[in-house]
């Protein structure tokens, strides 16, 4: 991990909308890591293709989720990921 990390600042999910808006983020090497806490049954687009939703947290501040969409390839290959993964 230590590796993985080098040269890389971690932001916590719960501090990611304030460093949006106090740090050019497209500038820096960032990782955040999240836990899926709740995941929404697949729903169907206006266009007819299917995606997913996921809520994630970094389990330090349960009041601050932050909803990911998954669509196209990423959707097909993730959809069955369980609840609970990091």
């Amino acid at each position: 991990m230590d590796r993985k990390m080098a040269n890389r600042k971690l932001i916590r999910l719960s501090q990611l909308k304030s460093k949006l808006g106090a740090e050019n983020l497209e500038e820096i090497d960032w990782v955040t890591f999240g836990v899926i806490v709740k995941k929404i049954t697949p729903q169907s687009a206006n266009n007819g293709k299917t995606f997913s939703i996921w809520r994630l947290n970094d389990l330090r501040d349960l009041s601050h989720c932050v909803s990911l969409f998954l669509f196209g390839g990423v959707h097909k290959e993730h959809w069955k990921t369980d609840q609970g993964t990091v």
